[in-house]
């Protein structure tokens, strides 16, 4: 009978267009930490293929899109649920830097148009580390 290896919860969620981790290296480990869900690309989903089997993912979650940002925002908002949230995007509106704030340290919004610098990559590690302490 073959059963499923036992997977632990993820420690925290990235939400982020395809576009947002062209620069990540491959088999960006922090990864394995947390959950990926990518926002809807102007790519399609060759966008997103290309981004699984450069960082080496099987999978790759996909968060609907919708006809507004401020819907956007919304199932961004939606999918974070209780768990910490890595957060990457163009702009934010102050009704979501507002829900950041609010929920503190659990929340790093980064503003990005395209890939992540090393030091954005940076940071976020950064923060996946801090969470990853805080868990001890």
């Amino acid at each position: 009978m073959f059963t499923l290896p036992d997977v632990s919860d993820p420690m925290f969620r990235l939400v982020c267009l395809p576009t947002a981790l062209g620069e990540a290296p491959a088999r960006w480990a922090m990864l394995s930490e947390g959950e990926l869900a990518l926002l809807p690309g102007e790519g399609g989903l060759d966008e997103v293929a290309e981004l699984a089997h450069r960082l080496d993912l099987v999978s790759i979650e996909l968060l609907r899109g919708e006809a507004s940002a401020a819907a956007q925002e919304d199932t961004v908002i939606t999918f974070a649920g209780s768990l910490p949230l890595v957060w990457v995007a163009a702009g934010f509106s102050d009704r979501a830097r507002g829900w950041a704030e609010r929920r503190g340290p659990m929340t790093l919004l980064v503003e990005a148009a395209g890939p992540l610098s090393a030091d954005e990559l940076r940071r976020v590690e950064r923060f996946v580390a801090t969470l990853g302490r805080q868990s001890e």
